[in-house]
């Protein structure tokens, strides 16, 4: 059984939340003019790096925590440990079978197109490659979720609190305890820094997120325990409170780091040519800025932003249609602007609009539908009622 205290609404983590998706979008039209590699890209300019620094390290751990506190408060709503895997299954993997099969094709195609010269129709990927299992030119493998790793990480995840709760219930309240004890104050900013340096610098150094789910262990390193972390949080006011104290402290921290990091990326873009021992500096930097950013937003949020307002509710329900879809509007958008010849800001600004635009009309011709509205990750309409309610 579940049952246990309801967690309550905390609306400083939905603004958070709505803000963090806010950034990611914004970071992956960055990721068109970057010179890290994206499936379609209009420049490769080492300046828009430095301000893709400031939310990296951050802002996919974010995501993880708040929703470890949502799964958590999700948990305690239902009557048992089976009917509330049933449930977050049913949420995430149905949106995750749709965008495999419908809204990441294109996005190969794309690439493929830009990259490689594929000769062929989208319909006759769709129906010949895609569904072939096998990397397409040697380089590019199908099928794939590409940035629907989340949606496939946070089920994964999920599952595995969905086995903790059911093997560990009679241990709750010390584990609880625990959690309060150790992580309350400044062990929850501490602690948790120590890991990440570890983790980047002693366990997988120079290494990178492969989002492929088996072996990619650097990113379950990372952000299992976020999840586990906000799991905890829901439950603790001890820690909440050290938050909403040292906010401050740990964003002074943050940002110090992060002009670090972004001081070395400037000097030597990639880091090449930097002198030894350098690596080591920029990873450090970015482990503390990656914690302390998460500790100053939540502080934020659990002292200004932890209230209501009319837009809250629906902002809420559309950042999870926003997610799926976006990356297939820019990457179609960025493929349409290859041979326009259009500045490169002017670029920019169509990919925001277009973006923001398409994210909105997916997100409102889908909750109007009843069948599709599972399928974007809405729940589904009462039968008679017009009202929408928030994922």
């Amino acid at each position: 059984m579940t049952a246990a205290a309801p967690i309550p609404r905390h609306y400083g983590l939905d603004w958070l939340r709505i803000g963090a998706f806010a950034i990611l979008i914004l970071y992956h039209i960055g990721m068109v003019f970057v010179p890290w590699g994206f499936h379609v890209q209009l420049a490769s300019l080492p300046w828009v790096a430095i301000p893709m620094l400031a939310s990296n390290p951050w802002r996919l751990m974010l995501l993880f925590v708040v929703s470890g506190y949502a799964t958590r408060a999700l948990a305690v709503r239902h009557p048992t440990i089976l009917s509330f895997a049933r449930g977050r299954s049913i949420r995430l993997l149905v949106p995750l079978a749709f965008g495999v099969t419908v809204l990441v094709p294109p996005q190969i195609w794309a690439e493929l197109v830009s990259k490689y010269g594929y000769a062929g129709s989208y319909a006759r990927f769709w129906i010949h490659d895609w569904p072939s299992f096998r990397a397409i030119g040697g380089v590019v493998p199908t099928p794939a979720w590409n940035h629907l790793w989340f949606v496939g990480y946070l089920w994964v995840y999920t599952m595995a609190v969905a086995a903790m709760l059911a093997v560990g219930h009679p241990f709750a309240r010390a584990a609880q305890a625990l959690f309060d004890r150790v992580l309350g104050g400044w062990g929850g900013v501490v602690l948790p820094v120590i890991a990440l340096l570890l983790i980047d610098i002693r366990f997988f150094p120079g290494q990178s997120e492969t989002h492929a789910l088996l072996g990619d262990w650097l990113a379950h390193a990372i952000y299992f325990p976020a999840l586990l972390f906000g799991f905890g949080m829901a439950g603790s006011e001890r820690v909440l409170d050290s938050f909403r104290r040292g906010w401050a402290v740990a964003g002074i921290i943050a940002l110090a780091s992060y002009a670090v990091a972004a001081g070395l990326e400037w000097r030597w873009p990639g880091l090449t040519g930097a002198p030894e021992g350098f690596g080591i500096l920029f990873a450090g930097a970015r482990a503390v800025q990656g914690w302390t950013a998460v500790v100053a937003l939540i502080g934020i949020a659990e002292r200004f932003w932890n209230r209501d307002h009319p837009w809250r509710r629906t902002l809420t329900e559309a950042v999870f249609p926003f997610y799926l879809i976006h990356q297939t509007i820019i990457i179609l958008v960025a493929l349409a602007l290859r041979r326009s010849g259009l500045p490169l800001w002017l670029d920019a600004l169509i990919l925001v609009a277009a973006t923001v635009a398409g994210c909105w009309t997916f997100y409102r011709v889908g909750r109007e539908v009843r069948w599709l509205r599972p399928l974007i990750g809405l729940r589904p309409a009462a039968l008679g009622d017009g009202s929408k309610r928030a994922i």
